[in-house]
Formats: structure tokens, sequence, C-alpha cells
């Protein structure tokens, strides 16, 4: 995610183009003959609250008054009569209001209202067209008596031991077509959970008996035998096959063919699995009742192993004895083995510009276990045309490789219960490499180890631990920069950025619904963390006796090593407003603690504010910590050298806490082929020191000073939907800033004259900072802030 503030004359043009885009041709009616109307509304009457939301959509979709951006889009982009983008005019036909009103009619029969007539009538002006529907609900029938008629013993005792579960069909309860088929849903999924192979939807039946002048309804289920049989055959799984394709779908040629075992005959054309990289996945086991649920979380685990191009659900195959057996057949599809990727960005941010290339090579399939090999290789450089001698040429470069080694189950060295019922567990080797160069500050690298252990508790409650974190940092700063940030007394810089750091932690991470991010349901969504550091070192750094550093802190292997805990918390509530329209408000805090062998979090465990993903008013780590002012470095002199070396890195905190409140909601079904999408939103937060330090004066964090100190940002953004994936742009204003005093923080009700142009506020901002002031960011980015 990359974050991007353009000039001026760039905002402006891009606002222009959306004026143009929303103003032109405003008409709704253009383009139409004489003997046509657009259908702008639809009202129904004399159907309850309850129901009258969902009638709407029994409207013909092509009688329903379309999004006026829709359509604009439409006028602006399609040509001769053919649907590019947008959505075409709902035209006027009077067979389509006719159906129309028989579906709505429908509609109210099945929910009970047995009498219920509805009537429509068409009203034309300016070839605008308004449609009303008015019905008659007459009596709501209910049910007044239920019995079931089941042939079968074992089925009647099995409907009638479950039956409570699932039902919407009670004695006083409203007599609901739809009820009757969520009912035969239902028990027709507890045959097939319990071994009824054979059994159909259409063995169930209801009978009514309704008295039309009591509004009451007597209702029986029947379920009836198979015809020539006194009962419903219970089938139990016998033999499994397993086919493996070569990744083209081929099954010619030799293949490697192994009897697992009793149960399983492993049938490889690809010759690049090990039985068990299937097995494992395969809940059905010789003996058992036959369970469509296990079916179907065979097929879903299968697939989730990312190997198999296509994994369809498993077939079964009667034998032809009296035995009441299913052999099964599994025919896979895999994925090809390697692929890989590159990937490319062009930055340009206020003069700066530069590029970010990417490659990630991947090997689906290593050892025959279905394990994935990523090796990934990212370089970013940055360049600076400022006025400096600092911020000229190469700003920055940033060098990344990591190799990871992903296993799709958990590797102990212990016995534990095989957790996939709920989603394919993992374990993880990862080893990392980072370089960042800063011109004229520091040059930094990092080299990180860890194992990782993934796993679903249930299909909500997902588990990552980390019990082995092993991190070696090193620094080293630019000597000219030493001597200017000392002379300033900026000493937890030197010590952030410049030293050498060893430490050995344990993290686990909790999720809850992740499942939902993408879908438009009310829940609410839960992430936490806990990273500790540095424990077991300091526990063998004073058995041993380890020597200690000149600052006094003990070290291992020569270097001293950090010690802390931190955590951090991500809450989101989702609520849905109808159709695409969704609002969400987030809470993100975090603090971490340096401890024991530590006064100072290391660089990489600090938190940072900013960007495309949280306070997107701020360009990244340009915010706080709490009230600190850039103008504390002083004007002139070594103060514009030393604020042009930190140019990244002077904001960061201990403690963070950021709130989000977005509404989200769509704009048009087609733009170029993508659904266009809008948000509003306001962002809140900073982050804050957890002690005073004089290298941030009033950026510590204080109860009384809370309000005061953070910052709030509004904007409003663009999601282009692709499906496979999200195009975002943001356009965010600072409307609070803390590290003005007072009323001044308002920025943007006090100075909203200069919001696009040049005046008093900005030019004094000039003088006393330095630097420019910016109260407009353009984020773009792919996928959603959260």
């Amino acid at each position: 995610m990359k974050a991007y503030n353009t000039p001026g004359n760039i905002r402006l043009a891009i606002l222009s183009i959306l004026v143009v885009i929303i103003g032109a041709g405003c008409s709704v009616t253009r383009g139409l003959t004489d003997n046509q109307a657009i259908v702008r509304k639809v009202t129904i009457k004399g159907i309850d609250k309850e129901f009258s939301e969902t009638a709407i959509n029994y409207v013909d979709k092509e009688q329903q008054p379309n999004n006026w951006l829709n359509l604009q889009f439409y006028y602006l982009f399609s040509s001769k009569g053919k649907r590019k983008i947008g959505e075409p005019p709902a035209i006027l036909d009077s067979n389509l209001v006719e159906f129309s009103r028989l579906q709505i009619q429908k509609y109210l029969i099945n929910k009970g209202f047995l009498k219920a007539k509805v009537t429509d009538s068409i009203v034309v002006k300016k070839k605008k067209a308004r449609l009303f529907f008015t019905a008659t609900e007459g009596p709501l029938f209910k049910i007044r008596n239920f019995r079931d008629s089941i042939a079968d013993p074992k089925v009647q005792e099995l409907y009638r031991d479950t039956r409570k579960q699932y039902t919407h069909l009670n004695v006083g309860s409203r007599f609901d077509t739809d009820s009757l088929a969520y009912d035969r849903d239902q028990f027709y999924q507890v045959m097939k959970r319990n071994g009824y192979y054979d059994f159909f939807r259409q063995y169930i039946n209801y009978l009514p008996d309704s008295s039309f002048n009591k509004s009451v309804v007597d209702v029986v289920m029947t379920i009836d035998n198979p015809e020539g049989k006194a009962e419903h055959p219970v089938y139990t799984i016998n033999n499994t096959l397993i086919t493996i394709a070569r990744s083209n779908g081929r099954t010619t040629g030799k293949a490697d063919t192994i009897q697992v075992d009793s149960q399983f005959r492993f049938v490889d054309f690809s010759g690049r699995f090990k039985p068990r990289t299937v097995t494992s996945y395969i809940f059905q086991r010789k003996g058992e009742l036959y369970d469509i649920d296990k079916q179907t979380l065979t097929t879903s685990r299968l697939s989730e192993l990312n190997v198999f191009r296509n994994v369809p659900n498993p077939t079964y195959e009667k034998l032809s004895d009296s035995t009441n057996r299913l052999n099964t057949k599994i025919d896979i599809v895999p994925l090809k083995r390697m692929t890989d990727r590159v990937e490319a960005e062009f930055l340009f941010n206020q003069g700066r510009f530069g590029y970010n290339l990417g490659n990630t090579f991947t090997n689906r399939n290593i050892f025959k276990q279905a394990a994935i090999l990523q090796v990934k290789l990212n370089w970013s450089i940055l360049f600076d045309n400022g006025n400096s001698a600092v911020n000229e040429g190469i700003q920055n470069q940033d060098f990344r490789t990591g190799v990871s080694v992903i296993y799709p189950r958990l590797l102990l060295p212990f016995k534990f219960p095989n957790l996939a019922k709920f989603g394919v567990p993992h374990t993880t080797f990862s080893t990392n490499f980072q370089m960042f160069y800063q011109k004229g500050l520091v040059e930094r690298k990092s080299f990180i180890n860890s194992v990782t252990y993934d796993f679903f508790e249930t299909t909500r409650k997902q588990h990552s631990v980390t019990p082995i974190n092993i991190e070696f940092s090193s620094g080293s700063i630019d000597p000219v920069a030493r001597i200017e940030l000392l002379k300033q007394n900026r000493f937890s810089y030197v010590k952030l950025i410049g030293r050498t750091t060893f430490t050995s932690g344990s993290q686990y991470t909790f999720q809850y619904n992740a499942q939902e991010l993408n879908s438009y349901k009310n829940f609410i969504y839960f992430r936490g963390g806990l990273d500790l550091g540095g424990g077991t070192l300091s526990l063998i750094s004073k058995l041993i006796g380890a020597p200690r550093d000149s600052l006094g802190q003990r070290t291992i292997f020569g270097y001293a090593f950090a010690q802390y805990i931190k955590t951090e918390i991500d809450y989101r509530w989702y609520r849905s407003l109808g159709g695409e329209k969704q609002f969400i408000l987030r809470f993100n805090p975090g603090i971490g603690v340096p401890y024991g062998n530590s006064n100072q979090l290391i660089f990489e465990k600090n938190f940072y504010t900013g960007g495309a993903n949280d306070i997107r008013a701020w360009l990244p780590r340009t915010l706080g910590p709490g009230q600190f002012n850039r103008a504390s470095y002083g004007v002139g002199g070594a103060a514009d050298t030393a604020r042009a070396r930190l140019k990244y890195l002077d904001q960061f905190g201990e403690i963070k806490i950021v709130a989000n409140a977005e509404y989200r909601y769509k704009l048009a079904d087609n733009f170029f082929g993508a659904k266009l999408k809008g948000a509003f939103f306001v962002d809140a937060g900073n982050v804050w020191r957890l002690h005073k330090q004089a290298d941030n004066p009033n950026g510590e964090f204080r109860f009384n000073n809370l309000l005061q100190s953070t910052a709030i940002g509004i904007g409003t953004g663009l999601r282009f939907d692709l499906n496979f994936f999200i195009f975002r742009l943001d356009a965010a204003f600072k409307f609070k800033d803390p590290q003005f005093n007072g009323s001044d923080q308002w920025v943007f009700v006090k100075h909203f004259g200069e919001l696009f142009s040049d005046g008093p506020f900005k030019r004094s901002y000039r003088v006393t900072n330095g630097e420019n002031y910016g109260f407009m960011q353009l984020n773009f980015g792919i996928g959603l802030p959260f």
C-alpha cells in the first residue's frame, strides 16, 4: 500500500474530472423517443412494514428506478444503444408491470395472506413514470394443528428427535410457504448427515387443509418410502479411490499407484504427491455412515491446500450386493507446480519519485506434501528533488528478501488433535532479511527467523502462535548526522536507529470472524496480538553471568538484547444498511513497554501512524507523537539539516490509539468493467511516547491531554471493485491537527479558504517550520483500508 501527496493543480484536476462526470447531462430522459417513459419511482401501498422492504424486490428489475449515477455513466460512456458501462434507462413496459403485480401478490400469498390481491396504476409526466402497487392483504392464515405421517419408523424417530432444532412450523405461527421450504430443506440435510444417501427432497410433502372462514390451516407433513421398499436404506462408506491427474487434466501414461490401507487406493498421474497429502483431509472413513457434511468438508479442505486447480465433490458408487455400501471416487487436477509473479509500482510524492519492484517465486508442492515454498524479493528506491544537499538524488533504498516454507499441517514433536475440521492448519518457517538506507542519516540491517503455527478453533476463531522469533538488527548513523543529533540532545534517536540489538521472543495472535470481512452482514471483528521479547535471553544471561556493555545492558554473543512486552488490538463493528451499503466503526489501540534490559523499544517495535490504512490525512510516519511540533527543531543552519535528515523517522511512539468510522455504498454496477463504490470516513488518533522525552516535547501520553493531542482527518473515496481485487482512491483532509494549540488545531474550519491555495496560514507555517503544510492527502492503494 502506497500513499501519495500530489500538488494542488493535480488535486484540482482530479476534482474537476469528478465534477464533469457528475454534472454532465443531468437529464434522465434524454435519448428517449416520444412514446417512451423512464421509470423514476415505485410506490407499494397496503403492505405491513415487515414485508414492504422485501416486496420491492419482486418488481421486475427492468422496471425499478435507475441509480442516478449509474444512468449518467451509461449516457456518458455508452454508444449506439450498446451497454458498456453504467445501466440503461428503465423504460416503462406495461407487460413487465403486470408481471411485477403478480409477483408481489404471489409473495404475499406465500407469506400467509392467502386471499391477498394487488392492483397497479401508472402515472406518466414529462416522460417520467411512477408505478403504484396497492395491496389488499386480507386475513393472515396461521397454523392450527401440525402433525407428521412418516412411513419409516426410523425416519420418523429421527425427524421427531431433531425437529425442534430447526423448525419454523409451530401451532399459532404464520402459514408461510417459505417456512415449509425451509423445514423441508433442513430435514433433507439431517437425512443426508445420517447415512441416507438415496434420500431426496421430493419424498417430503406438506398437505395443508385451510378453513378460509376461520383463517387457520391444519398441516400434515408426510414422508413416503421409496417405491417397492419398506424403509429408506442407510449407507456406509467402503473403499476410496483417489486419482490425481496431470496439470493439463489428463489421466494417461504411467501413474504412481499405492494401496495405502484397507480404504484408500492412491493413483497419481502427476507423480508429485504423497498419499498423506490428500488422505489427511478426507473425512469420510470406512465403515462410517455417509455424511454430506463430511463430503463438503473434504472438498473445502482439499481446495484450501492451494495446490489443486479442480476439486469436485466426491462421487459415490453403490456396491452391487445388498450391504448398502458406497465406494468413493475423488478426482483432482493439480495447479501448475511453479509460478513467478513480478510486481512494479511508480511512486510520486511532492517532488519525490521512485519505483518499487517485487518478485515472488512459488513452488506449490515441495517434498510431495503440498508444502509451499515462497521466495520474495523487493527493491524500492526513492529520489528527492529537494532544495537541500541532503534531499538531492537518491533519498532512500529499501531491499528485502525472504524465504518461507509453509506446511499444511502442524509439525509438532508431540501428538496434537486434527484441527482441519474448521480450516487447514499451517506451520510456517520463515527467514527474512532487510537492508534500509536513508541518505545522510542511517543504514539499517535486520535479520529475522521465525516458526509460526496457524490453526482454527472454530470456523470463526483463528489462532496464530510464534513460539520462536529471533531478530538481529544493526544500524550505523552517518557521522555528520550523529554530531548534529547529539548537539540537539536527541539521544533517543541515536540509540533508536544506530544501535545493534539482538532479541528472541514469542508472539500470539487471535482473530475472530475474519471470514466475514468481505460480507455485508452485521458482525464484529476482533484481532488481538501479544508480543513478548527477551525474557528467555534475560534468564540465560543471568545464569551465565553475561557481561554488560558500556550502557549497563547485558549482552548475548557480544550484543545487547532487547526486552519488551507489546500488545495491539483491532476491534471493528460492521452494520449492514441494506444492499451494498455498510457502516464500520474501528478501534485500534496498542502499547509497547520496554523493561529489564531495555529502556527503549527497538526501532522495529515502535508504533507509527498516518498513511493509507489508519489516519489517511497524514503521510506515513508523519503524525505525532502527541502534540510534538516540528517547529521545535528551530529554523536555519543545523536545524534545517536535522529536519531534512529526520524526514521519515521522527514520528514514533510506544502508545497508539486509532479510531475510524466509514460509510461505504455502491455508486454504479458497471464502470468500465468494475463496480464503482464510494466511502465517507472520519479518522482519529495518534501515537504517543510512554514518558516525557526531551527529543519530543509534548509528545508523551497524558489522560488529561488525550483529546487535545488527538488528530482528526475526514475524507471521501472511490473503490473500483474488480472482484479479484479492489483499487482504491481516498482523498483525506486534515480536520484537527494536534501540533497546534487551542482553536488553532481546527485547521479545516479555520483555514478552509487555503485548502487548495496559498495564504497567510501556509506562509507562516513555511517560515516557522521550514516546509509546506499540506491539507489534502491522496491515497492510492489495493484493497480496503480495513
